[in-house]
C-alpha cells in the first residue's frame, strides 16, 4: 500500500532531493575547479587527517564508554525529577558550540574553576588546549547523544523479561549477560559511529580548543587555507578528502544505525528488583550525579558569567544577534521546504537509496559546500554580500538529517493510514498537504524547526569563510570578542545567544504542539 501513496502528497519529493543532490554537486564543480589533485598532501595535510580521525575515534569511544553506565543508572532508578534531569542532559545537544565552549573554559579552563581547586589543594593544573580539549568538548556535546539512545534501548525491553529474571533469580552477572550485553551489541556501533561521523566534521571546537600543528583538523586547516593564505586549491584538494572521509563514514553509520526491534511485552514499567542492594545503588546515584555536573556545571557558568558580562557587551552585538535571527529563520523556511516533500518520498519508498540522500548534511561539511560555491559565486558576484543567505541554506542542509529523521516516520504512518480515504475524496497536491498531512504533523514539524532553527542561530561555521563586520552572525561576533580577551562580554553575548537559541526551539515547538490534537 504505501508505494501507492505517493500521487496523494505528490512528486515534489524528488525534486526536493533532486535540488538537495544538485547544490552539492554545485560545490563540487567549484571544489574540481580548483583542486590541484596532482600537487598531493604535504605532511600538514597528512598530520591533520590523522588529528581528524583520532580525536573523532577518541570522542565516539569514550562518548559511548561513559553513556553505558549513565543510561544503565538512568533506566534502573526512579526518583523525582528525574523526566526533568533527562530533559536537561539533552541541552548540550541544542547548546551553540562556542557557547558551550566558553562554559567548558569556565569550569575547566586555566583560570577555571577546576584548577582553581586543584591549586588550593597544591596539585598541578590542567590545560584544555590541544586534543585532550577537543575530545572534552565533543564528550560534553555527544555523550547526551549516546545517553539518550542507550536510555531508549534499555527503555524498550519488556518489563516482563526482568519479573522473569527475578522470579529465576538470576545472578547480576547472567542477567547482564542474557539481557545487556545483547541490547550493548545492538546499539554501541551505530551510537559510535555516528558520533565518529559528527566529530569528523566539527569545526567551531578544533577553532577555538585547537590549533597549532599537532590539533589541527581537516576542517580547521580547510579554514586557515582559504581565510589566511586564500590558497583556495589547497581548500579545495582538503574539501574533497574530507568529504570522502566523512562520506564513507556517515554511509557506515546509516548501515548500523541504532534500531530496537525486541519482543513486545505487555507496556509495564520496568522494575528492577535485581539492583536493589546498597552498594549498586550508591554506584547508580555516583554515576548520575557525576554525569549531571560534566554536563550541567557548563550551563551554569555560561548563566553566572553572562549575567556579569551583559552589561559590558558593546552595541555590535545586537545588530549581529539580528543577522543570527534572520539566518535561523530563513534556515527554518528553507528546511520545511525541502524536508517534507522528502519526507512524503521517502515514506513511500522502501529502500534506502532516498534517504541517503538527507545524511549529505552529515557527510557535506558547511566548509566544504561554502568553499565550493565560494569559488562559484567569486567571478559574478561579491560572496561577502551574500554571505547571510548562503550561512541559512547551507544550515537547512545541515539541519536536513535531524528533519527527516523526525517527519519521517510520522509521515509514512500518516500516509498509509489514510491514502485510502484520500483517494475516496478526492484529496491530491496541496489539498492532500493542507487538510490531511500538515495538521497531522504539526507536532514533528513544530519540533524539526525549534531544532534547525537553534543550531543555525548557534552555528560558527561557513559565516567565519564569507563574513565582514557588517555581516557577522552573534557567534562569529563572540568568537572575535573570546579573541580579543574581551571575555565578560562574550560571556553576555553567549547568554543572549543560549536564551535566541532555547526561545526559538521553545516557540516553534510549543506552536506545532497547540491544538495538535484537534
Amino acid at each position: 500500500m504505501a508505494p501507492r501513496a505517493q500521487p496523494v502528497v505528490g512528486r515534489s519529493g524528488a525534486l526536493a532531493g533532486a535540488a538537495v543532490v544538485g547544490l552539492v554537486v554545485l560545490s563540487f564543480v567549484g571544489l574540481g575547479m580548483r583542486a590541484e589533485v596532482g600537487r598531493g598532501l604535504g605532511p600538514a595535510e597528512w598530520a591533520a587527517i590523522r588529528f581528524t580521525v583520532v580525536q573523532a575515534a577518541l570522542s565516539a569511544v569514550l562518548s559511548v564508554v561513559f553513556a553505558i553506565p549513565l543510561a544503565r543508572a538512568l533506566a534502573r532508578r526512579r526518583f523525582a525529577g528525574r523526566g526533568i534531569l533527562i530533559t536537561l542532559l539533552g541541552a548540550p545537544f541544542i547548546l551553540p558550540v562556542i557557547v558551550a565552549v566558553l562554559g567548558l573554559l569556565t569550569v575547566f579552563g586555566r583560570n577555571g574553576w577546576l584548577n582553581t581547586v586543584l591549586e588550593a589543594a597544591g596539585l598541578p593544573g590542567v590545560s584544555i588546549y590541544g586534543i585532550h580539549g577537543v575530545v572534552l568538548a565533543h564528550v560534553f556535546f555527544n555523550l547526551p547523544l549516546a545517553t539518550r539512545l542507550l536510555l531508549q534501548g534499555w527503555q524498550s525491553i519488556p518489563a516482563e523479561r526482568f519479573r522473569l529474571a527475578a522470579q529465576l533469580d538470576l545472578p547480576p552477572a547472567t542477567l547482564r549477560r542474557t539481557l545487556e550485553y545483547p541490547l550493548l551489541v545492538q546499539i554501541v556501533p551505530g551510537a559510535a559511529a555516528l558520533i565518529f561521523v559528527i566529530c569528523l566534521t566539527s569545526f567551531a571546537v578544533a577553532l577555538t580548543l585547537g590549533g597549532g600543528p599537532r590539533a589541527t583538523t581537516i576542517e580547521l586547516a580547510i579554514y586557515q587555507a582559504f581565510r589566511f593564505d586564500f590558497d583556495l586549491a589547497r581548500a579545495s584538494l582538503l574539501s574533497l578528502v574530507q568529504l570522502a572521509l566523512a562520506g564513507s563514514a556517515a554511509l557506515i553509520a546509516l548501515w548500523i544505525i541504532p534500531n530496537f526491534p525486541l519482543t513486545a511485552g505487555l507496556d509495564r514499567v520496568q522494575q528492577r528488583w535485581d539492583v536493589r542492594g546498597g552498594v549498586q545503588r550508591a554506584g547508580d546515584v555516583a554515576m548520575i550525579a557525576l554525569g549531571s555536573g560534566f554536563l550541567l556545571l557548563p550551563l551554569l557558568a555560561i548563566t553566572l558569567a553572562g549575567l556579569r558580562g551583559l552589561p559590558q557587551m558593546p552595541p555590535g552585538v545586537w545588530l549581529t544577534a539580528g543577522n543570527s535571527l534572520w539566518v535561523a529563520v530563513l534556515s527554518i523556511a528553507v528546511l520545511l521546504l525541502i524536508a517534507l516533500p522528502m519526507a512524503a518520498w521517502i515514506a513511500t519508498r522502501r529502500a534506502g537509496g532516498a534517504e541517503a540522500i538527507g545524511l549529505i548534511g552529515l557527510s557535506a561539511s558547511p566548509l566544504m559546500i561554502g568553499t565550493g560555491w565560494f569559488i562559484l559565486i567569486n567571478p559574478i558576484a561579491d560572496p561577502v554580500a551574500l554571505a547571510l543567505p548562503v550561512t541559512a541554506l547551507i544550515n537547512a542542509l545541515m539541519g536536513l538529517p535531524f528533519a527527516l529523521r523526525i517527519l519521517v516516520p510520522q509521515m509514512r504512518e500518516t500516509l498509509q493510514s489514510y491514502h485510502r480515504l484520500a483517494t475516496t475524496l478526492g484529496l491530491r497536491g496541496w489539498s492532500a498537504w493542507r487538510w490531511l498531512v500538515l495538521p497531522r504533523l504539526r507536532p514533528q514539524i513544530g519540533f524539526a524547526a525549534g531544532l534547525t532553527g537553534a543550531l543555525s542561530v548557534g552555528d560558527l561555521g561557513v559565516i567565519a569563510l564569507f563574513a565582514d563586520p557588517e555581516r557577522a552572525t552573534l557567534p562569529l561576533q563572540m568568537y572575535r570578542l573570546m579573541g580579543a580577551y574581551r571575555l565578560e562580554a562574550a560571556a553576555g553575548a553567549a547568554l543572549l545567544l543560549v536564551a535566541m537559541a532555547l526561545a526559538l526551539f521553545w516557540t516553534c515547538d510549543r506552536l506545532g504542539r497547540r491544538d495538535a490534537e484537534a
